[in-house]
């Protein structure tokens, strides 16, 4: 069995909140007061159709929260499903290095929430969590409370720029704006498009971070299609992709085999490098022993549990990524059956690709339902499928195929069955468009 390691919401903007005063000792877990004391708004219930049965809220509308959203009412029928998404449009992340290298168009990535709640009979609530009463059972909102028996945590991932030493809030905000990961929102996905059409030479760097990631391919395919982009607009630069691994964390081979065959003029992979300060004024990146200079960039810090776990009292204080501690087989707090944490927020070092959030929004999905009616269900693995293009003309894509079991000895996660295709294929480009498709419709229609 392989080893898998851990090396290879902040407080939302209370809009239309009159005051919010939150007493000494109101923590999520229950001591002191049940819960904080709002005027407003936030204050009064939110405007939801009363429920006759049990509830189930899902806070995050990724993946993870959609499947979740659509298969719990799937399963229990009679629950009343409330998603509750910050955002107004879904743009997808899955697909989005495709669209950056204009293979394909934006509407491919862009779904609507309104749609997937009438598909699939469950209610949408456009709002901002910001906090959450286990005592009383309620989550509150910018727009109103909701009482929930179950709830379910599915915010995804926040940066931690501090892991690549800056701590100075002025470069944070610098980086998020001109060098955008392009890992979280749609907005970073069109400012780094827009980079990457505008560039004329120079140096473009990209970085993998450390640890367990969103998602472990999507740097290096990325790095292949700006490669490709430069390419065809004979731009005279190229790419340097920074990784702390001694080779790409997932189809070493195929990724490797492709820098070289297609890519050995434009792109260059950095092995073993540690980002230990970046500096966006200046426009370089330090390591333990060189500075480098670049002309634009794409900087991917390490990521870390979204800031509402945290907020909200949930987070393990060992994980070095700030996630949430949980049952790592059934995913619900530690000892509260009705509050559980899903998506990129879990601690198990599974792959934080679209397939394992979805695999996984299943399987707790099957968890609630059965436990509305007093039941378990037994353990099932996610599975990660994660399908990378590596050339543009023609599109030709590598593929890896993944599940996970728990080492009874070691207690360490490791997987069950790995199977990669590492040779580039036509097919396996059009395997990846279809099953994007397939999950679409899924979730949206």
């Amino acid at each position: 069995m392989v080893k898998l390691t851990r090396r290879n919401f902040a407080k939302f903007s209370l809009a239309g909140v009159a005051a919010l005063t939150v007493p000494q000792g109101s923590a999520m877990g229950g001591e002191g007061p049940a819960a904080p004391f709002l005027t407003g708004p936030a204050g009064r219930p939110a405007p939801l159709a009363p429920t006759k049965g049990q509830r189930a809220v899902v806070v995050g509308g990724g993946w993870s929260g959609l499947t979740l959203a659509k298969y719990l009412k799937k399963f229990s029928p009679a629950l009343d499903v409330i998603l509750i998404e910050r955002k107004e449009t879904f743009v997808s992340h899955p697909m989005s290095n495709l669209w950056l290298a204009g293979l394909i168009d934006l509407a491919t990535l862009t779904h609507s929430f309104h749609d997937a709640a009438r598909h699939n009979d469950y209610t949408y609530f456009n709002a901002s969590v910001f906090d959450v009463d286990r005592q009383s059972r309620k989550v509150f909102t910018d727009k109103g409370t909701i009482s929930y028996d179950f709830l379910i945590l599915a915010p995804g991932i926040d940066y931690d720029y501090a892991s690549f030493g800056v701590h100075d809030p002025r470069h944070e905000n610098l980086l998020k704006s001109r060098y955008p990961a392009g890992f979280i929102s749609g907005s970073e996905h069109i400012t780094l498009r827009n980079k990457i059409n505008a560039f004329t030479g120079g140096v473009f760097v990209l970085t993998a971070p450390p640890g367990i990631y969103r998602c472990t391919a999507t740097p290096y395919e990325r790095a292949c299609l700006i490669a490709s982009v430069f390419k065809r607009n004979k731009v005279k630069g190229k790419v340097v992709l920074i990784d702390p691994r001694s080779e790409p964390g997932v189809n070493a081979e195929g990724f490797l085999a492709a820098f070289k065959d297609l890519y050995g003029d434009v792109l260059e992979y950095m092995v073993s490098t540690e980002v230990k300060t970046v500096d966006p004024e200046q426009k370089t990146i330090s390591n333990e022993f060189d500075n480098i200079s670049f002309d634009d960039a794409a900087i991917y810090p390490r990521i870390r549990g979204a800031r509402l776990i945290e907020t909200l009292g949930l987070m393990d204080p060992k994980s070095s990524q700030k996630e949430a501690a949980i049952d790592p087989f059934t995913y619900h707090v530690p000892g509260d059956k009705r509050v559980y944490v899903t998506g990129d927020s879990r601690p198990m070092p599974f792959s934080k690709s679209a397939n394992v959030a979805r695999t996984e929004g299943v399987y707790v999905a099957k968890v609630i339902a059965a436990r509305a009616t007093g039941k378990e269900v037994p353990w099932e693995s996610p599975r990660s499928l994660c399908y990378s293009v590596v050339n543009a003309a023609p599109e030709e894509a590598i593929m890896i195929n993944t599940t996970y079991k728990l080492d009874p000895t070691s207690h360490e996660w490791g997987y069950a069955e790995t199977h990669a295709l590492n040779q580039r294929t036509e097919s396996l480009s059009r395997d990846g468009r279809a099953w994007a498709r397939d999950h679409f419709r899924d979730m949206f229609s």
